[in-house]
């Protein structure tokens, strides 16, 4: 008698285990659907303001296109790596410039959220707070962090999408210009589409202050849509990559010693007069192991 009770709840969990491989399998190929050569147009507009400020301005709308070529960097059971490279110039004479990069972590606990004043805190998560969950790490140009946040993928009614909600510093478009706040609080929705993928944005931007409550200055719209086109378009992303891959798998490497750490990171903004990037993208920096070690301990403040 005991023996027949258990076989409902054995195939109960054959059931649940089977499900969640497939649910898992499912998101892996939704995620792996934004590598590849697109058309992106990127739209930002402010929606609300709440300044006391009479003479406050608005950021300025912002409509950008560009070609960009989203390259899958590792394919692993719990991790997914991709790299965006984006083409600048005429299709005579194009120029590659190394832009942001996206892992993706299954049921990751580890998480460097944003601060204030280019610091990091590390915060970790029970294995109950993201079972069936990914976390999206996105990092800067010189993959150096930029934000991540944890959340499931849902499929329903033949779409595909994720969203979550953190903290981020400002973005490059608005950190040269703008000083009156210092916190993005994103929320970033991936979604799929049949003609690509679209990154629909809804941020707020705050002032934070240590030992006071955040105060929200203004809120922004922002859309990205990648319409994906043939991939012979992007061969120049192509070629730098395969010529560029060793180097910054190096400075990942680095990277993920440092976040090894899971300590909170606080990081300088410019080293001899350069932010990081810089460093790493003059003609004259040689990437090696110990060289790209030495450079970033430089930008790590202990």
């Amino acid at each position: 008698m005991k023996r027949v009770a258990l076989l409902p709840l054995l195939f109960f969990a054959f059931s649940t285990t089977v499900n969640a491989q497939d649910k898992k399998e499912q998101d892996k190929e939704a995620i792996k659907k934004m590598c590849g050569c697109y058309e992106v147009s990127f739209d930002f507009a402010e929606t609300f303001e709440y300044s006391d400020d009479a003479t406050y301005l608005p950021s300025k709308v912002k409509h950008d296109k560009g070609l960009e070529w989203v390259e899958l960097v590792e394919d692993k059971d719990n991790k997914i790596v991709m790299q965006h490279l984006l083409i600048v110039g005429r299709p005579d004479k194009q120029t590659v410039i190394k832009h942001w990069r996206q892992d993706w972590l299954y049921e990751n606990t580890d998480l460097y959220t944003y601060g204030v004043n280019n610091k990091w805190n590390y915060n970790q998560l029970s294995k109950e707070e993201v079972k069936g969950q990914w976390t999206q790490k996105v990092f800067q140009v010189d993959d150096s962090p930029r934000y991540e946040g944890s959340a499931t993928w849902v499929h329903v009614d033949g779409k595909s999408y994720w969203e979550n909600t953190t903290d981020a510093p400002l973005p490059r478009r608005e950190y040269t210009k703008r000083n009156d706040y210092n916190v993005t609080m994103r929320t970033n929705k991936h979604e799929i589409t049949k003609d690509g993928w679209i990154h629909d944005q809804d941020n707020d931007k705050i002032i934070r202050e240590e030992g006071k409550e955040d105060v929200i200055l203004a809120q922004e719209k922002g859309l990205n849509t990648y319409k994906k086109v043939p991939e012979n378009r992007c061969k120049a992303a192509q070629g730098y990559w395969s010529k560029n891959k060793e180097n910054w798998k190096i400075v990942r490497v680095k990277w993920d010693d440092v976040f090894a750490k899971k300590i909170d990171l606080k990081l300088e903004r410019k080293v001899d007069d350069k932010p990081l990037y810089k460093h790493l993208f003059s003609d004259d920096f040689k990437f090696s192991t110990n060289n790209v070690s030495e450079l970033i301990e430089q930008y790590v403040i202990k």
